[in-house]
């Protein structure tokens, strides 16, 4: 077989049916062999797009692929991969690269610096991949391949190809396919015996222990470990944002996010006053900690990152988390768990009925994400945008199946819209092989500024070439309302132009019938949201809830709001 069968049957097999990318005249013969490993060739508007959507499709699907050509096109791609990197999505990176007589001859071509230097991109991709590699000679590049992608898996992280010209086409042998890719096994012995009996001595001795959940579960692949233990132990749950939708949150013991410092008086101190809190996979960033109010006190706390078991300061190491996860719940499965006598009361999040939109009065952000909640379904992927709708969305409480996408660490505006083309169609591959819950026609739903919306908003073509069920809401706050907040409130920086955003679709080739709103008063966005064309529709729906400039979600937002407000006053 040819390298680039290999290269990409080798994908496939780890369950990749779509290849994200755009073509480049360093790529085109590479391409050609995309669709007939059977792949799906998405095509999108750029190669920061396309990253993006890789990355949306990689957490929803367990990897994800982006083919860029070399130099501008890899270039371009950098901030999402970067941010894949960031927030631990496995995406496979390929560069078709020039031919190597003309690399090795150090040819003055374009996609350079016009110097014959051609090994600078790569140096930089490796500042933001886990593995990199350049296929040089056919003899190795299979082993290669394969050593790349299993870092990628085991780390889940994003990883880098480089496929010279004249290699797409060199003859490799088949054979190395039957042997499939896996995970590095592990074989425990004391060290890991001691880490998880010193977990389970802890736990017996508590006497008021929490489950925290943070993002990093989903790329430990300890997300069902997590549930089960949340279940059998029934103890009071908490996910971080990043960790928002991975577990079932209709459970009676799942108390949403905790928001440290700007939670519930009565959260923040019940979780002060725990004297065992296991946290799973800790990512902690300051926007993912609520300005690191919500990282718990470490003598209580016992941390289960990739390798490593930290209690306090004391670090267990070479204990996988999988390991330790799975080990916890054999252990713990019919033994005498500590449980409350008495289930605490403990608020939890919880939907504003549709009665409570009525009126003429404008729409506030206060109580519209729990109102808006009420369309979600089970199977639903939600993504909220950098911006007010990321911290709106972490309000809505989610049915069984759902996912959220909302912003973590990277906050690279203008990420979502994209990443909804790539979980969107991630989530189409799934429910067609039956498995995605059983749930049939499953939607993607997009919440996103009018700001953010104009970043990427060329990908609102590809969600519609590819026939795609995403909703977009666009909240219009008339410019960056998020950096409003932050500084600069009656700045002109963070103004941006009035495009109108209902005539998109329209622009980017969607049909004449194609679902688009309005609403300014809580009155339109009920009749919208009781729509059955927009609930119940196929392929793009979108629609426009106008807000005021400066209104924000109760929180963070609000509080740095108010207290610039201050600053200006005192001036």
């Amino acid at each position: 077989m040819k390298l680039a069968e290999y290269l990409f049957s080798r994908i496939r097999q780890l369950g990749v049916d779509s290849i994200h990318g755009v073509p480049g005249d360093f790529n085109l013969t590479l391409l050609d062999y995309v669709e007939p490993a059977g792949l799906l060739w998405v095509g999108n508007a750029n190669e920061l797009n396309a990253a993006y959507a890789a990355d949306g499709y990689a957490r929803i699907k367990g990897l994800g692929a982006v083919v860029t050509t070399f130099g501008v096109g890899e270039l371009s791609a950098l901030n999402a991969i970067a941010g894949a990197f960031a927030e631990r999505a496995p995406v496979v990176h390929i560069v078709g690269i020039p031919p190597r007589p003309s690399q090795d001859s150090r040819l003055l071509i374009h996609h350079t610096f016009n110097d014959g230097e051609y090994k600078r991109f790569a140096q930089i991709a490796a500042q933001v991949t886990i593995a990199q590699t350049r296929l040089w000679d056919p003899r190795t590049s299979q082993q290669q391949i394969d050593d790349v992608l299993r870092q990628c898996l085991l780390h889940s992280r994003p990883v880098y190809i480089e496929v010279p010209v004249d290699l797409v086409d060199v003859p490799v042998a088949e054979d190395r396919l039957k042997v499939p890719i896996e995970i590095p096994s592990f074989t425990p012995g004391a060290v890991q015996e001691a880490a998880l009996s010193r977990v389970v001595d802890r736990i017996r001795l508590a006497k008021q222990p929490i489950l925290l959940v943070d993002g990093e579960t989903r790329a430990l692949g300890i997300v069902d470990e997590v549930q089960e233990l949340s279940e059998m132990t029934n103890w009071p749950t908490w996910t971080s944002s990043f960790g928002k939708g991975l577990l079932d949150e209709t459970k009676s013991n799942y108390h949403g996010i905790y928001r440290g410092s700007f939670d519930d008086p009565a959260v923040h101190t019940f979780v002060g006053e725990a004297d065992l809190i296991l946290c799973f996979g800790p990512h902690h960033s300051s926007t993912n900690s609520f300005a690191f109010s919500s990282i718990t006190k470490p003598e209580a706390t016992i941390l289960i990152t990739d390798t490593e078991v930290k209690f306090g300061g004391d670090i267990c190491r070479d204990v996988p988390a999988k390991y330790i996860a799975s080990k916890l719940v054999q252990r713990l499965k019919g033994s005498n768990l500590k449980s409350y006598e008495s289930y605490p009361t403990l608020p939890r999040d919880s939907l504003l009925p549709l009665s409570e939109a009525s009126g003429d009065g404008p729409i506030t952000q206060d109580r519209m994400w729990r109102i808006l909640a009420n369309i979600l379904r089970p199977g639903d992927i939600v993504l909220g945008e950098t911006g007010t709708a990321g911290y709106g969305v972490r309000e809505m409480p989610l049915p069984k199946h759902a996912r959220m996408f909302t912003p973590v660490t990277w906050l690279s505006i203008g990420y979502m819209l994209p990443g909804a083309q790539g979980a969107a169609l991630a989530q189409r591959e799934l429910a067609k092989s039956s498995n995605y819950f059983d749930i049939q026609d499953p939607r993607t739903i997009l919440f996103i500024g009018d700001g953010s919306l104009q970043m990427t908003v060329q990908e609102l073509a590809t969600i519609i070439r590819h026939d795609l069920n995403v909703i977009v809401f666009v909240i219009n706050n008339d410019g960056y309302t998020i950096e409003r907040c932050i500084h600069g409130r009656k700045q002109g920086y963070n103004d941006v132009g009035r495009w109108r955003y209902l005539q998109a679709p329209s622009f980017f080739g969607a049909s004449e019938d194609t679902y688009t709103a309005s609403a300014r008063t809580w009155a339109e966005l009920a009749d919208i949201l009781g729509q059955d064309k927009l609930n119940n529709g196929k392929g793009l729906r979108m629609v426009e809830v106008m807000v005021e400039r400066e209104d924000a979600p109760q929180g963070i937002l609000v509080r740095l709001l108010e207290a610039q407000k201050k600053r200006e006053e005192s001036a």
